[in-house]
């Protein structure tokens, strides 16, 4: 027995110590969840890189206007009839040859597809920077949401924590009438189930608090084993008033938004690729270069003097004039043509979708006014009603079933008020995100 007992204070005393010692977990405001999200979220990295390549690419292209140079050097060794590879002679003999030479070619003319590959590759680098902004929103977005469902289930924890406490005492005082033998053993059993509804309830609570800090997270990219708390929100701010109208909303979202300049620029890169297909049709003048220089073994001279003797320097342009290629290029035409199009019907598509997004908003945003003026009406009479079953109920005036009812319905409105309330912080900051204001809580 004694030795349980020091074992027990030894755990106990660790469990102890770990508590003092872990670290208070660091409150976050939106804003910080925004900064750090944008700095290490693996989306906007990812579309970081994109951008990246876009700039790989445009330099390679911008390149592709410089001349090329290459080395080569050969040795070889020849037995019985051959022609000499420095002097061109018919000779019967072993020979031992060297060759070395530099090479360079350049493009002076190709259809003009370098230059229009050149300007297609520098709209892909403005394309992928705004690509990276739009990524940027969308996790932007998340972080409001996610960071608002936090808030929401903290709320909801905290209506959960307090109907548990009401009925537990609605369950003490219920025993305390039993025994004196003013209530049924089943009004008694009602309280008990209630307070059992009300401990479920806040259990799932806190776990979908806690599923949501774990998608909130995930947005951040933080360690799993690092905990956070989530600043609470500033109630003066007024998030009722829209002033304008989804239209003006709608127009002011086109002008803004990366997404729209990303499909814009991808209609003229298809134009850009159209015009680099058309230059298929056209020829292709190149000049060339090279020096040279060899050795063999038939000829008397040193080694060095025939690499003095035999150096050589080549000059020329060559001329290659397309006549047929079994129709690629025409394909390539067309393609190109259909890929213009294809990019004019994702422009489309992407300002439907815009407008969807500042449409639902707009309305829901609407109706979620509507809905808190009446909720903030529906709780303060929900509250009034089970306040007042609470005394009738302390004086026997109402039964364990009409005050579960009275409790259950204040519950009901206490919930609906946290929805619309932060439905409404939702949609007002979406409505000032299309409009180009920062979201601030």
């Amino acid at each position: 027995m004694k030795l349980f007992f020091i074992i027990s204070s030894l755990i106990l005393s660790q469990f102890t110590f770990a508590q003092v010692v872990s670290p208070k977990a660091e409150v976050w405001s939106l804003q910080d969840c925004i900064t750090y999200a944008i700095e290490n979220n693996i989306t906007i990295k990812d579309a970081a890189l994109d951008k990246s390549q876009a700039d790989v690419d445009y330099f390679e292209a911008k390149s592709s206007r410089l001349p090329n140079l290459f080395g080569s050097a050969s040795q070889s060794f020849t037995n019985g009839n051959s022609i000499d590879p420095i002097t061109s002679d018919y000779v019967t003999d072993q020979i031992y040859s060297t060759n070395v030479g530099l090479y360079s070619s350049v493009t002076l003319f190709q259809g003009n597809q370098i230059n229009n590959q050149i300007a297609q590759n520098e709209l892909l680098v403005n394309q992928s920077q705004f690509l990276k902004e739009e990524a940027k929103n969308n996790i932007i977005l998340s972080v409001l949401e996610n960071y608002l469902q936090v808030l929401h289930a903290k709320e909801g924890i905290t209506i959960a924590e307090n109907n548990l406490k009401s009925t537990e005492q609605e369950v003490q005082r219920a025993k305390a009438r039993l025994d004196a033998g003013t209530i049924a053993l089943s009004d008694y059993t009602e309280a008990q189930s209630q307070a059992a509804t009300n401990k479920y309830a806040l259990i799932n609570a806190k776990n979908t608090y806690q599923q949501y800090i774990i998608a909130l997270k995930q947005l951040l990219e933080l360690n799993p084993t690092q905990d956070i708390e989530i600043e609470p929100l500033n109630d003066d701010t007024d998030y009722a008033a829209i002033l304008l109208d989804k239209v003006a909303i709608y127009n002011k979202a086109l002008g803004i938004l990366p997404e729209v300049n990303a499909s814009n620029i991808a209609i003229e890169a298809s134009e850009k690729d159209l015009d680099i297909a058309k230059g298929g049709y056209l020829p292709t003048l190149s000049l060339t270069s090279s020096l040279g220089t060899g050795y063999t073994s038939i000829a008397d001279n040193t080694f060095s003097d025939q690499f003095d003797v035999n150096f050589n320097q080549r000059i020329g342009l060559s001329l290659n004039i397309p006549i047929f290629n079994r129709n690629a290029t025409k394909a390539a035409v067309q393609t190109a043509e259909i890929n213009i199009e294809k990019a004019q019907i994702d422009k489309q598509t992407t300002e439907k979708e815009i407008y969807l997004k500042v449409e639902t908003a707009y309305q829901n945003a609407l109706s979620a006014q509507e809905q808190l003026v009446a909720a903030e009406s529906s709780v303060e009479a929900a509250k009034q009603s089970y306040e007042l079953a609470q005394k009738k109920y302390e004086l026997g005036g109402l039964s364990t079933t009409d005050l579960v009812i009275s409790q259950n319905t204040y519950t009901s409105a206490q919930q609906d008020y946290l929805q619309a309330k932060y439905l409404n912080i939702l949609y007002h900051q979406l409505l000032e995100f299309y409009q180009g204001n920062a979201i601030t809580l």
